[in-house]
């Protein structure tokens, strides 16, 4: 079916976003893989090319142009190139709203010209060691003092956290309010008694920096606090359709670009004199999949042109979020077994994709998660 998401402008930017990644992301990979981090001067070259801060306002070095169409191009461009690493949905899709939503003037003039030019890169931390996707359960704290919050506790399985700059934190300032007592603060590169463990070593998406982070008594400013105090549970689940939106956009252009490979190795690979792609059965398998994903590409362009409009519902991203991320797990699956001892083999596209899209399901909420907000909204 023909997607009518995009204007020409959009177009235009994808275009751009392939020559950048061709340029500055494609020739690195494989360094950036086995150092199991993406360089800073990527992140530079993104800024340079504006594809860090389009949603910006002008003034504060962005490109003032607040539509999510030019991150779901950018994400998508990101996926049919196998870059894995580079951490930009994290920053722009996830962290951004946080900051120019919550931000206040002083913190916008302070931190977003690095946000737009790549020279601040930035990490969300939530997930806690006890505590993964219940996000109630967390146990890190901030304790006032003064002009001061004495932030203590630990965060794990942080993306960008080896090259984070600005980490926004979840910590409970108030341990007797419950979700009340969640507030988001600010944590900056250099900061007494923050300290980043191991980068974590992945199955999957290998050059992204993924990483634990202890803050031990670190004195946060009080003018970094994001929002209100202990309106922080209410922040994050305002922004997490977005995330979870970009996820499921990643996991229908995973799908569609594994299942195109796939189709011209059958149509290559040969067994018993004739190509694999002209066995019913082969047939039948890459039918089921075209279907499915091309279900899930309506339901997902749909879910943007939402979004766009403000109309993305909670429930609907949570849909959006499991079910794309499971359909995707399955082609990549059923895919790998089409290509049958070659897709086993790491030279291979379909067997990275098979590792860097298996986490799909679990980052963003859990599919249980994700089952679980669904189901309340029927009214059952």
């Amino acid at each position: 079916m023909r997607r009518d998401l995009f204007e020409a402008e959009h177009e235009a930017f994808r275009e751009a976003a392939k020559a950048f990644i061709a340029k500055e992301l494609l020739p690195h990979q494989e360094e950036w893989e086995a150092a199991g981090v993406v360089s800073r001067e990527a992140w530079l070259a993104a800024g340079k090319q504006g594809l860090l801060g389009m949603a910006v306002d002008e003034e504060y070095g962005g490109g003032g142009v607040d539509d999510f169409r030019f991150n779901v191009v950018l994400d998508e461009e990101l996926v049919n190139a196998g870059i894995n690493g580079f951490g930009s949905p994290v920053h722009t899709d996830i962290n951004l709203p946080y900051l120019t939503r919550l931000g206040t003037e002083e913190q916008k003039r302070r931190w977003l010209p690095g946000f737009c030019s790549g020279e601040t890169i930035t990490a969300i931390a939530m997930t806690e060691p006890g505590a993964g996707s219940d996000l109630q359960g967390m146990r890190t704290t901030a304790v006032r003092d003064g002009d001061h919050y004495v932030l203590n506790g630990q965060k794990t399985f942080i993306s960008n956290g080896i090259n984070a700059d600005l980490v926004i934190v979840a910590a409970r300032t108030d341990p007797d309010a419950g979700a009340q007592g969640i507030s988001l603060l600010v944590v900056e590169r250099g900061m007494e008694g923050f300290e980043r463990g191991r980068n974590l070593d992945k199955i999957g998406q290998k050059s992204q920096d993924t990483a634990e982070l202890y803050f031990n008594d670190v004195r946060v400013p009080a003018t970094n606090l994001l929002g209100e105090e202990g309106q922080g549970f209410i922040y994050l689940m305002q922004n997490l359709p977005q995330e979870r939106l970009s996820i499921a956009v990643a996991a229908i252009a995973s799908a569609e670009k594994v299942l195109e490979i796939t189709k011209q190795y059958c149509r290559d690979r040969t067994a018993f004199g004739r190509p694999i792609g002209k066995f019913q059965n082969t047939r039948f398998e890459l039918a089921e999949m075209a279907t499915e994903v091309q279900i899930g590409r309506v339901f997902t362009d749909r879910c943007v042109a939402d979004h766009v409009r403000g109309e993305l519902s909670v429930e609907h991203a949570a849909m959006a979020k499991w079910w794309l991320t499971e359909m995707n797990k399955r082609v990549v699956d059923r895919c790998l077994q089409l290509h049958g001892g070659y897709g086993y083999m790491m030279e291979y596209p379909v067997a990275k994709a098979f590792l860097d899209s298996r986490v799909q399901t679990i980052y963003g909420g859990t599919t249980e998660i994700m089952k679980e907000i669904v189901g309340r909204s029927l009214g059952i």
